[in-house]
């Protein structure tokens, strides 16, 4: 997303928070979902990454198609934080007063943050909100033979999970060779044009939120069971 929008925007700093700690991470889903459901996860992400190489070659595919750059952003504009929600954070706004912060794949921004300055707060969604709110949405709309609902989002943050306005919204079409890993770099190519729309929406005084496609519902990681079962009886790869 950086490389995609630093060639049209300027970007004045790019904040990086440090990944939370697994063993936080894991009380935290526990308390949420219970033990059974954690573990089933786990042992996803654990499959996955036999599965992220057997797809590795229709994903080096789909970013050489969409031209993806992976660059990291330069050095002496990169902040790295141990939040997005950290008082650090809430300085740095301050003190640059962007026209509009884009969210990417941060954990879920503070009320805190979002007030400290009166801009907007965009982020990409990897699914259709408020329909598919959490994570992998396009995954799930396939489950569920939404492929109408498989798509991407671009909208407003607020303090609740994918629930903000949306902007702009728009459906991919993926093909057999796709899957589980693939899915979201569709979403990604798709959700770039989004954002640089939004983004000149904000310096034309433009920008317009509207109600998504409901009903609400927020999702989360497959367990290996919930995978091996719509692999085999759906065909969801």
């Amino acid at each position: 997303m950086y490389n995609a929008l630093a060639s049209e925007v300027e970007v004045l700093a790019v904040v990086v928070e440090r990944k939370p700690s697994a063993r936080g991470m894991i009380r935290y889903r526990v308390r949420q979902l219970g033990w059974f459901t954690v573990i089933g996860q786990l042992a996803f992400i654990a499959f996955n990454r036999l599965l992220a190489r057997l797809q590795r070659r229709r994903s080096d595919e789909l970013i050489l198609r969409y031209g993806l750059q992976a660059a990291l952003p330069p050095a002496d504009i990169t902040r790295r934080v141990d939040s997005v929600n950290s008082t650090a954070v809430r300085r740095l706004l301050k003190k640059l007063d962007p026209d509009a912060v884009v969210v990417n794949g941060t954990r879920i921004v503070s009320r805190k943050v979002i007030d400290c300055i009166r801009r907007p707060f965009l982020n990409t969604h990897a699914g259709i909100t408020p329909r598919y709110r959490g994570v992998h949405g396009g995954y799930w709309a396939l489950v569920h033979d939404d492929a109408e609902h498989c798509g991407v989002t671009v909208h407003l943050v607020d303090a609740g999970v994918d629930t903000g306005g949306v902007l702009y919204q728009q459906q991919i079409h993926v093909e057999d060779s796709d899957g589980f890993n693939t899915y979201p770099l569709h979403q990604l190519a798709a959700g770039i044009p989004l954002m640089k729309q939004a983004l000149r929406d904000v310096v034309d005084g433009h920008l317009t939120s509207r109600d998504g496609v409901g009903p609400s519902r927020l999702w989360y990681h497959p367990t290996l069971g919930q995978y091996l079962r719509y692999r085999f009886s759906r065909l969801v790869k």
